[in-house]
């Protein structure tokens, strides 16, 4: 009964391993210019066997980045302080995303203070070339969120380095 047991364990690791494998294995694709969306502050390419876009500090000091949820255009503030991509309930609205005032379980510290907030799912982000699927992200009433903000949700899923004033992102 024990080997059973232990074999069972086992298959269940190995299933749950090998799928991740095939993916972390998976060809890389060739060099790409990232495409950057017109409104993005100052972006460009750089050489990489990666998805790379790499971002430039704006005036203000802080990394501004255009992309696409769920085939949206939005913009956002980097900030990896943030748990979670941050949504402006009007942004989150064009996505289709309206949490009812029930679905504010959430309590979060903003900068402004504490504020309920809707937990949700993107489906699709693209930032350039880069794309990352099922991120969790939370909904704010407007009021309380001045921008979008791109979280750790997204970021722990690429890569990215602060180098010489500017963020490197990669897939």
């Amino acid at each position: 009964m024990r080997s059973i047991l232990v074999f069972a364990a086992l298959a269940l690791g190995l299933a749950a391993l090998v799928p991740r494998l095939y993916l972390d294995t998976a060809p890389r694709p060739q060099p790409a210019a990232a495409a950057v969306p017109a409104a993005a502050p100052v972006a460009a390419p750089a050489a990489s066997a990666y998805r790379t876009l790499v971002l430039k500090r704006d005036e203000r000091g802080h990394f501004q980045v255009d992309g696409r949820l769920d085939g949206r255009r939005m913009s956002f503030l980097v900030d990896t302080g943030a748990s979670v991509i941050a949504l402006r309930a009007s942004d989150a609205a064009r996505l289709g995303i309206r949490p009812a005032s029930r679905d504010f379980t959430a309590k979060v510290s903003t900068a402004n203070g504490s504020v309920m907030a809707a937990p949700a799912e993107i489906g699709r982000v693209e930032l350039g070339d880069i794309v990352v699927s099922r991120v969790a992200a939370l909904v704010l009433p407007d009021e309380a969120l001045g921008q979008n903000l791109l979280g750790m949700s997204f970021l722990s899923r690429i890569r990215f380095e602060h180098r010489n004033g500017r963020l490197i992102l990669e897939q």
